[in-house]
C-alpha cells in the first residue's frame, strides 16, 4: 500500500542522506510503517511508543527532525500524491516530534538502555514499547459499547425484579453484577476518549507557519491539553478550530508596526484553553488583536440587506458582532488562503452545532476578540431524571437538570401568575414555567392551570445556556442510567425529544430535550438571557431596554414601575390588613409592615372578602407595601419619559408597550411610609440637554433602581454600575460620559479611591465627578474635593443633585 511504498522510499532517502544516515537504527523501513500508519491515524499513544523505542539514536534534533519530515514529504511527491495530503501528514509528525528528540537525548546521555559504546541501540536488549499498546479497529470499539449498552438495560431490569421482592437470595450476587457492570461501562467509555491535545498537536507549526507568511509575530499559549472528549467529537472539532485560529492569526492579530503604534507589545498572543465545566467541554480561543470592526459590520449588514439603519441603530455592539455567523458574512477585502478560504463563521458555527454545541461571541474593539465553544459529553449512557404526565413517562437528562421543586399553596415556593403568565418565585428570582402535559398537547392551558389550583406541583428547574426556566409535571420518580437510542426518522422534526430509552420494566419511553423545550416555549426569553451576557463587551453601555411590571390602579390609566426595585408580588387576604396609628399595616415576615395605597384617595376597602394585591419594596430594613387595584402585566422597553408630571407620585408619562403609562415615583410612596425620607425634587427646573451621557456608580440595586427613572426623566442617558471597579472598565472599554455620579461607601474600591484614580489618569480625568453620601459634615465634603469630586450632595437630597448635576454640566460648557 501507499504507506508501505512511502516508508521504503523515506528509509533509503534517510540512509542516503550524510546528514540523517548515522542518527537512525539500520532496519528503519518497517518502523516507518508503523510510525506513519499511527500518525495518519492520529494515535498519539502509538505514535509516542514508537518514537520511543527506538527509531532515532544519538543527535536528533529540531534541524534534524526537519530534515527526516522533508524526506516523508519528497517520497510522498515521488509517488505522486497529491500535495494537500502529503502536507496534512507532514504537519502531523508533530505528534511524536518531542518524543523522538527526547528518546535521542537520552541515547546521547548514556541513559538509554541498552545502548552501545557508540551511543547506538543495541537490537534486542529491551522489548519493544510498542508491545505495550495495540490497534484496535473503531468499529470494534463501537460494538463493545453497544453490548455494554445492552448488558446495562438489562441489568436494570433485573434490578427492578429484585426491587420488588423481599430478602432474594439474588441480592447479593445481583449488587456484584451491578458493580462489575458499572466498571465495565466506564472502561469502555475511556476508550472513546482521547485528550483534547490530539486535534491540537498541528496548531503550533501553522501558528509558525502563518508569523512567516503574514509577517507577523504570533505565541500559540494552549492549557488544557489533557482534557479528554469522545473521539469522534474530537474529529469533528479539528476543522472548526484551525480555521478559528487561522482567522485570529490573519484578521485579529495586527503587524508589529500597528500594535507598537497602539501602545501594545509587537507579539501578538493567541490563548487557547480547554477545560470540563458541568458535564461539557468548553473550548475558548482568545486573542488580543483589534477586535471586530463595529462599523465595517453595519456597513456589511446594510449592504447585504440583514437590517435596517433604524434597526441597527437600536443594537448593541455585541448584537451586532453576531452578524459574523450570518453565511457568507466577511469583512476581509479579499479571500486568502491564510483563514476564510471563502469559509465563513456560519460553518463554524453549525459544525458544532451538529454535536450539540453552541459557539458564543465576545469582542471589544482595539482589545481582542474571545470565541467560546462549548460541547456537550454525548456519551451513549446518562443520567436521566423520570418524569411523568397525564400517566406517560418522560426522562430529562440529569446535566441540564438544577434542583426540583415543590410547589403549594402552604409551602415556601408558590407558582403567582402575571397576566396568566405562570412563574415560579424561587429566592426572590422569577422563573417561567412550562406545563409539560400542555406542550406534549395532552391537556389545554387552561385544564393545565386548573388542575394545578389545588393540587402541589412538581417543577423541574432547568438550565439551557444562559437560561433558566421550570418544567411542570404530576409526579418524578428515581434518576436512573439510561441508555440513549436515536429518534426514530418519523420523530426527527420534533425538537422536544432528544432520543428514546428502554426502562428496566421494559417499557420505551422518550428523552426530553431542554434546549428543544425552552426554544418551543419562550424562544425570545432565550435570545434575551443570552445578549445580556455580553454586556461587558459593549463600548456603549447604555441601559436603554428596562424591565417594567404594569399594573392599574385609580381608574383605567397604565401605571408602571421597574421590577428590579420590586422584592415580591403578594396577594393578602383583605381581613388580614389592619390600622394602626392610622396607617395601614400587616403582619409580614415576623414583623410590621406599613402598606400605602396607590389611588388618589390614600384609601382602601376593609369590608368584603377578597384579596388585594400588593407590591413590596425592601431597602436595608425597610419595607413598604403599595397596594394596587390589578397586576397586568411584566414587559420589556425602551424607557423614555416624554412628559415630565406636575403630580408629586408621578414622575412622567412614557409609552409602554403601545399605550401610554404613567411612571410613578417610589419615592412618594417610601415618604409616605417612613415620613420624610426623600425630598421631592423639580425635574423641570433641573433638566439636562437631551442625550447627555450619565454613570451612576452605587452598590445599592435599590437606589440605582429608584434613582434611574428621575435621572431619565430630566434628560439624562444612564448608565448604572454596581462597583467601582466595573465603573474602571467601563473606561477601559472606551466608554465616555459627560458627568459621573458615585457613592461613596462601597465594598471593594470606596468613592474616594475611585475618583483619585479617575482624576490622576485617563480618558475620564476632566469628566465631572459628583458624590453621594449618607455622611454630609464639612469634613466629609473637604475630603471628598481633595480625592478629585466636583461636588459633593447628600445621599436622599435628590433636589440637590439634580441642582449639582446642572451646575456642573453648565461649568463643563462654559470652560469649554
Amino acid at each position: 500500500d501507499s504507506a508501505s511504498v512511502v516508508a521504503h522510499l523515506t528509509a533509503t532517502h534517510v540512509k542516503a542522506d550524510p546528514n540523517l544516515k548515522d542518527l537512525f537504527v539500520d532496519d528503519l523501513k518497517p518502523i516507518l510503517v508503523e510510525l506513519l500508519t499511527a500518525v495518519l491515524d492520529e494515535d498519539l499513544a502509538s505514535g509516542e511508543s514508537l518514537a520511543s523505542a527506538g527509531i532515532a539514536t544519538t543527535g536528533l534534533q529540531d534541524e534534524q527532525f526537519n530534515l527526516f519530515v522533508k524526506q516523508f514529504k519528497i517520497a510522498y511527491d515521488e509517488v505522486k500524491i497529491d500535495s494537500d495530503t502529503s502536507d496534512e501528514a507532514c504537519r502531523m509528525f508533530e505528534l511524536v516530534r518531542e518524543a523522538m528528540i527526547a528518546k535521542s537525548a537520552s541515547f546521547e546521555e548514556g541513559t538509554g538502555s541498552g545502548a552501545d559504546k557508540d551511543g547506538k541501540k543495541a537490537a534486542g536488549d529491551e522489548p519493544n514499547r510498542a508491545t505495550k499498546s495495540i490497534r484496535v479497529n473503531v468499529d470494534l470499539l463501537e460494538d463493545l459499547m453497544n453490548m455494554v449498552s445492552e448488558l446495562v438495560l438489562t441489568r436494570n431490569q433485573l434490578m427492578q425484579m429484585v426491587r420488588q421482592l423481599d430478602d432474594s437470595e439474588f441480592g447479593v450476587p445481583l449488587q456484584r453484577l451491578s458493580q462489575c457492570t458499572t466498571e465495565l461501562q466506564e472502561s469502555i467509555m475511556k476508550t472513546r476518549m482521547q485528550p483534547i491535545g490530539n486535534a491540537w498537536a498541528k496548531l503550533p507549526r501553522i501558528v509558525r507557519d502563518l508569523n512567516l507568511e503574514l509577517g507577523k509575530k504570533i505565541d500559540l499559549v494552549m492549557t488544557g491539553q489533557d482534557t479528554e472528549l469522545d473521539r469522534q467529537v474530537l474529529e469533528l472539532i479539528k476543522d472548526p478550530l484551525t480555521h478559528m485560529v487561522r482567522n485570529s492569526a490573519d484578521h485579529g492579530i495586527e503587524l508589529p508596526a500597528e500594535r507598537a503604534a497602539k501602545g501594545k507589545p509587537e507579539h501578538g498572543i493567541i490563548n487557547l484553553d480547554a477545560y470540563h465545566e458541568g458535564g461539557h467541554i468548553i473550548i475558548r480561543i482568545k486573542d488580543d488583536g483589534a477586535g471586530l470592526p463595529v462599523a465595517k459590520l453595519k456597513k456589511k449588514a446594510l449592504e447585504r440587506g440583514l437590517a435596517s439603519s433604524a434597526e441597527l441603530d437600536q443594537m448593541s455592539d455585541a448584537q451586532i458582532q453576531r452578524f459574523i455567523f450570518h453565511a457568507g458574512f466577511s469583512t476581509a477585502k479579499k479571500v486568502t488562503a491564510v483563514s476564510g478560504r471563502g469559509v465563513g463563521m456560519d460553518v463554524v458555527r453549525s459544525n458544532i452545532e451538529k454535536i450539540g454545541g453552541t459557539v458564543d461571541l465576545t469582542s471589544t474593539e482595539g482589545k481582542g476578540t474571545c470565541l467560546s465553544i462549548k460541547i456537550p459529553l454525548t456519551l451513549a449512557i446518562v443520567s436521566a431524571l423520570i418524569v411523568s404526565v397525564s400517566g406517560q413517562r418522560f426522562s430529562i437528562p440529569q446535566l441540564s437538570v438544577l434542583e426540583l421543586v415543590r410547589a403549594s399553596k402552604n409551602s415556601e415556593h408558590t407558582v403567582e401568575r402575571i397576566k396568566d403568565t405562570p412563574v415560579l418565585r424561587l429566592r426572590d428570582r422569577l422563573l417561567p414555567l412550562v406545563y409539560l402535559n400542555e406542550l406534549l398537547g395532552f391537556q389545554s392551558v387552561e385544564e393545565s392551570q386548573d388542575q394545578s389550583k389545588d393540587n402541589d406541583q412538581f417543577i423541574v428547574v432547568t438550565q439551557v445556556g444562559s437560561f433558566t426556566f421550570g418544567i411542570v409535571v404530576d409526579q418524578v420518580f428515581d434518576t436512573e442510567e439510561i441508555v440513549v437510542k436515536p429518534v426514530a426518522p418519523i420523530l426527527k422534526h420534533l425538537s422536544i425529544y432528544s432520543g428514546n430509552t428502554i426502562l428496566g420494566d421494559g417499557s420505551v419511553i422518550m428523552i426530553l430535550d431542554p434546549t428543544g423545550i425552552a426554544a418551543l416555549a419562550n424562544q425570545s426569553t432565550v435570545h434575551a438571557e443570552s445578549d445580556n451576557t455580553d454586556q461587558d463587551a459593549e463600548n456603549d453601555v447604555v441601559d436603554d431596554i428596562e424591565t417594567m411590571l404594569l399594573f392599574r390602579s385609580d381608574g383605567e390609566t397604565q401605571k408602571a414601575v421597574p421590577l428590579a426595585l420590586i422584592t415580591r408580588l403578594e396577594d393578602f387576604e383583605i381581613d388580614n390588613i389592619e390600622i394602626s396609628d392610622g396607617k395601614y399595616v400587616i403582619q409580614y415576615r415576623g414583623s410590621l409592615m406599613p402598606i400605602v395605597c396607590c389611588n388618589s384617595s390614600g384609601k382602601m376597602d376593609l369590608e368584603g372578602e377578597r384579596r388585594q394585591p400588593i407590591l413590596v419594596f425592601a431597602d436595608g430594613d425597610k419595607t413598604m407595601g403599595l397596594a394596587v387595584d390589578e397586576i397586568l402585566d411584566i414587559v420589556e422597553d425602551h424607557l423614555d419619559i416624554e412628559i415630565v408630571s406636575e403630580e408629586d407620585n408621578i414622575i412622567g408619562s412614557a409609552v409602554i408597550a403601545g399605550k401610554a403609562t404613567e411612571v410613578i415615583d417610589v419615592a412618594f410612596y417610601l415618604q409616605q411610609a417612613f415620613g420624610d425620607w426623600m425630598r421631592q425634587p423639580d425635574v423641570k427646573a433641573n433638566a439636562a440637554p437631551a442625550g447627555t451621557r450619565l454613570l451612576l456608580i452605587d452598590d445599592s440595586s435599590f437606589f440605582r433602581n429608584m434613582l434611574k427613572p428621575l435621572l431619565t426623566a430630566a434628560g439624562y442617558r444612564v448608565t448604572t454600575a454596581s462597583a467601582a471597579e466595573e465603573a474602571l472598565q467601563f473606561r477601559e472599554s472606551g466608554s465616555d460620559f459627560d458627568v459621573i455620579i458615585s457613592d461613596i461607601e462601597m465594598p471593594g474600591m470606596s468613592g474616594i479611591e475611585l475618583a483619585e484614580k479617575i482624576k490622576n489618569e485617563g480618558r475620564w480625568v476632566d469628566t465631572p465627578l459628583v458624590a453621594l453620601s449618607n455622611r454630609s459634615s464639612e469634613q466629609d465634603f473637604a475630603e471628598g474635593r481633595e480625592a478629585g469630586f466636583n461636588d459633593y450632595v447628600a445621599k436622599f437630597d435628590r433636589e440637590a443633585l439634580l441642582q449639582s448635576l446642572s451646575q456642573q454640566l453648565k461649568m463643563r460648557g462654559d470652560a469649554a
